[in-house]
């Protein structure tokens, strides 16, 4: 084997030094701090589950994980701001079945969320409850089903806006219990309890972590549960199934994606770093006093689920008759 001359060899000398550096460099993963875009204000489900795995995400990673509030626009505006960044893993955005349900909602968003995103893992599940009054006539959801039947129109449903998971979930129920029911939107979750406890509406379908503290009070009750099982804080709670109205589990879900381009030992490193945070105790205490339950997924069951819900949803959306905007 011939030798390299001598000159070439001398040329290659500096680029064989930096290689170890290189290597150094692209195995350092993070190098500073990682922001987490959450497209809800503070305070709320998202927003407080973000926190919690983020900071337990932060002792594995050796970096803090900096929560960034953009909520309204239907997530579009805080979408935009975690796409136009540095696609190398530091900027994260915290995606959920609203991320789905507002493919249907808008006739063109600027980014297609199945491709320009990458999925990281899900984070969390969580249920809806079907609440009532404390002195509700209706004892049982078979009771109230065998109402609606028998009086079309006469039940109100309560629900935050139009187009959110708590108003689908109530369209969804009318077609699959087979009842004529109102649908009466209201602003926000501490205006649909307001309206349950005044009596203005017969039934509230709302997300369980502002129910629990209204249940706790003994001023409401809940008729059911959306989810495919019981949950966990509420054992004597039966399903929607359980009670003879098929083909109705609804859930909500939070999870984490970066942009499509981010390297995959960098999603591989934020997986594992979710994982071990949602496999801590005290987060998973945390999150399952929100009515939250903590799973972790691989980045293929997260692709699996958005691309699932986005159909589901947008099936419901279509009978719903929503224009998009």
């Amino acid at each position: 084997m011939s030798l390299l001359p001598r000159r070439k060899v001398l040329a290659a000398l500096p680029m064989l030094a930096l290689l170890p550096h290189v290597a150094r460099a692209q195995a350092k993963f993070p190098d500073k701090p990682i922001t987490l875009i959450v497209p809800f204000a503070p305070g709320g489900v998202a927003d407080i589950t973000a926190r919690s795995v983020g900071q337990a995400m932060s002792q594995s990673l050796g970096q803090p994980v900096v929560i960034d509030n953009r909520p309204g626009a239907g997530g579009i505006v805080a979408t935009q701001a975690v796409l136009q960044a540095v696609p190398d893993g530091h900027t994260l955005l915290l995606v959920s079945n609203a991320t789905a349900v507002s493919v249907h909602l808008f006739k063109k968003l600027p980014y297609d969320v199945t491709k320009d995103l990458t999925p990281i893992s899900t984070l969390g599940f969580f249920e809806l409850g079907l609440a009532v009054r404390a002195d509700s006539r209706f004892k049982t959801l078979k009771e109230l089903v065998a109402f609606g039947r028998a009086n079309p129109g006469k039940l109100t449903f309560g629900t935050i806006a139009v187009g959110s998971t708590q108003h689908l979930s109530a369209e969804l129920f009318k077609a699959r219990a087979g009842i004529d029911a109102v649908v009466v939107p209201y602003k926000g979750s501490p205006a649909v309890i307001n309206a349950l406890r005044a009596g203005e509406i017969d039934v509230g379908f709302e997300i369980l972590s502002p129910l629990l503290p209204q249940l706790s009070a003994k001023v409401i009750r809940t008729l059911a549960v959306t989810g495919p099982e019981r949950f966990s804080l509420l054992p004597d709670v039966p399903t929607v199934q359980e009670q003879g109205v098929l083909n109705y589990t609804v859930y909500s879900w939070n999870a984490l994606a970066a942009p499509a381009s981010t390297p995959a030992a960098a999603i591989e490193r934020l997986r594992r770093a979710a994982r071990e945070a949602l496999a801590q105790p005290a987060v998973r205490d945390k999150l399952r006093d929100l009515g939250v339950t903590a799973k972790a997924g691989s980045p293929g069951e997260l692709a699996a689920l958005l691309s699932a819900e986005i159909k589901h949803w947008g099936e419901v959306v279509r009978a719903a008759k929503i224009e998009a905007e």
